[in-house]
């Protein structure tokens, strides 16, 4: 499934994130979406989301 594509991601999904400070090194972030930050229908880095930790990155992977 595709974090570039807004339909894909709910509030409650969990989700892989890149935070804005690991984009270099691809490190990622864990947890379940709080709030879509994104409002266009796609974006070719990754849907913005804020998760329940407050953290703030774009979607790299959905998981099931």
């Amino acid at each position: 499934m595709e974090g570039t594509k807004r339909v894909n991601i709910k509030i409650g999904t969990k989700v892989s994130i890149v935070l804005k400070q690991d984009q270099r090194s691809g490190d990622l972030t864990e947890g379940t979406v709080e709030k879509v930050l994104t409002n266009s229908p796609n974006h070719p880095h990754g849907i913005k989301v804020r998760l329940d930790s407050g953290d703030v990155g774009r979607v790299k992977q959905i998981h099931r």
